[in-house]
């Protein structure tokens, strides 16, 4: 997944956090999003790109877009 970035209503910092707690932080920022807004996550833990697929797979919020560059990741998610 890759592109342009696509705007983003809200973010959430997780640079230094380590698995689970990057999940953690989205899901909370989520729970108090409406239905449709995105939601941006930057994260440095190298298996937060797997951790973010299977989070969209398990809750149904769509993983819109991800890429990694400079030892970051950058996750894109709308709220169902």
């Amino acid at each position: 997944m890759g592109g342009a970035a696509p705007s983003f209503d809200q973010e959430v910092d997780a640079s230094g956090l380590t698995c689970p707690l990057p999940i953690l932080r989205a899901k909370k920022a989520l729970a108090q999003m409406e239905s449709g807004q995105v939601l941006r996550v930057v994260t440095t833990d190298r298996n937060a790109i797997r951790d973010f697929q299977a989070f969209s797979r398990q809750t149904g919020n769509v993983l819109v877009a991800q890429h990694e560059a400079d030892g970051r990741g950058v996750h894109f998610l709308r709220r169902r």
